[in-house]
Order: structure tokens, then C-alpha cells, then sequence
């Protein structure tokens, strides 16, 4: 009933040992497969997650230690106005707010030209975060480092 027959016949037992270990092979492969698929989406869809735009719609008070008298400190106002970003710039001890022209957001940065004593102005700004942002103007004499705070509104 039970025979092992070396050139390659098999009995009943031998064939359901094969059948056992076989199909005990496959399901661990499937349970592995799983599981690494399961390691392996979890961090990707954390990651997407965790991608969310800051917002830089707001008031900003910004502070430019390097650049000429009168121009080192001031408000910068970001928002939006038909799904497009705007942004105006007024310097300390004036009422006067200079649009800004050329305005992109895109990727927790602003960029924007103003246009000041004659020649443009490049502001970039990047969001350190939701109430801190740090960059750079450039205009025809240099580089001069921004750093900007956000300022709580009281309604």
C-alpha cells in the first residue's frame, strides 16, 4: 500500500507530503508578498499625507537688516483673489502698499517683482512654517535676506 519506489513513482503519502509542502510554499509566499507590499504602501501614502501646502495668505511683518535706510522693515499682505495669488509691500512709517506684479506660489514659496525708485525688484520667499518665512530680494546693488513673521489678527 505504502511504497517509495526509487525511479520516481509515488505512493499516496509521498504525493499528499508534496501536495502539503507545496501548497504550504505557495501561501507563504503570498503571506510575504502582503505583508512586504503592506511595508512597503505604508510609507508612501504617509508621505502624501504629510504634503500639505502651508498657507501663506496672511499678514506679514518682515525684517531686512541689510538693505538702505528705510526700506529694512515693513509689512508684506498675501492673499487671494480669484484663485490667484497677490501680494502688496508698505515699508515702516508709510501708508503706501506697492503691488506686486509677476506674483506665482508654488510649493510653500512666493515669488514677486515690485517696482521701487525705478528699477524691479525679485522677492523670493520660502515658508519655514505656518507663521515664519525666510528669503531674499534681489535687486541691481544685490542680495538682501528676508525674514518674515506672521501677525495675529485680533477680529
Amino acid at each position: 500500500m505504502l511504497k517509495n519506489n526509487f525511479y520516481g513513482k509515488q505512493t499516496t503519502f509521498s504525493r499528499s507530503i508534496n501536495y502539503y509542502v507545496f501548497t504550504n510554499n505557495d501561501l507563504m509566499k503570498k503571506v510575504i508578498l502582503t505583508v512586504l507590499f503592506v511595508l512597503i504602501s505604508v510609507p508612501f501614502l504617509s508621505a502624501q499625507n504629510n504634503q500639505t501646502t502651508k498657507n501663506p495668505v496672511g499678514t506679514w511683518k518682515f525684517e531686512a537688516p541689510y538693505a538702505p535706510e528705510g526700506y529694512s522693515s515693513g509689512m508684506i499682505v498675501v492673499g487671494m483673489e480669484e484663485k490667484k495669488p497677490t501680494t502688496s509691500i508698505s515699508f515702516t512709517g508709510s501708508d503706501y502698499k506697492i503691488p506686486g506684479e509677476q506674483v506665482r506660489n508654488a510649493n510653500d514659496s512666493i515669488t514677486f517683482s515690485v517696482f521701487l525708485e525705478g528699477q524691479d525688484i525679485k522677492v523670493m520667499l520660502k515658508m519655514e512654517d505656518e507663521t515664519k518665512m525666510s528669503g531674499k530680494a534681489v535687486y541691481s546693488e544685490g542680495e538682501v535676506p528676508l525674514t518674515l513673521t506672521k501677525t495675529v489678527s485680533i477680529n
